[in-house]
């Protein structure tokens, strides 16, 4: 059965999911949670009551992807480059482990401004 989540921020609401992993699962264990927002370029990131080591980490994600950032135990939304994107790839400050993914349109999340509480909950 999909982890069905619900991810709010300002005028933006977005479905997405996240996956089987471990991590995943601690944090669908923590939700909901609202913490305010953090930019970096096309990312929002937040610290989230969830300490997790994390597996298979890698600094290139995909678009849509959400991800934990374990050096900041941080919720990790990635819709678009960031200041150390190469190219058009889509690069974490470091490495991260992804642990779902937004199933609509990720570039609404552009409207979204430092500071703005952001809520993860089940859908």
């Amino acid at each position: 059965m999909p982890r069905r989540i619900t991810i709010s921020a300002g005028p933006v609401s977005l479905a997405a999911e996240l996956n089987h992993g471990a991590t995943a699962g601690a944090i669908w264990e923590a939700l909901p949670f609202t913490c305010p927002g953090n930019t970096w370029g096309d990312e929002i990131y937040f610290r989230i009551p969830v300490a997790a080591v994390g597996d298979n980490l890698n600094e290139v994600v995909q678009l849509c992807d959400l991800a934990f950032w374990p050096p900041g135990n941080a919720f990790c939304i990635f819709f678009g480059p960031t200041p150390a994107s190469r190219g058009d790839e889509i690069r974490a400050a470091s490495g991260v482990e992804v642990v779902g993914r937004i199933l609509e349109d990720a570039a609404r999340l552009r409207q979204v401004s430092a500071g703005t509480q952001v809520t993860v909950a089940r859908a």
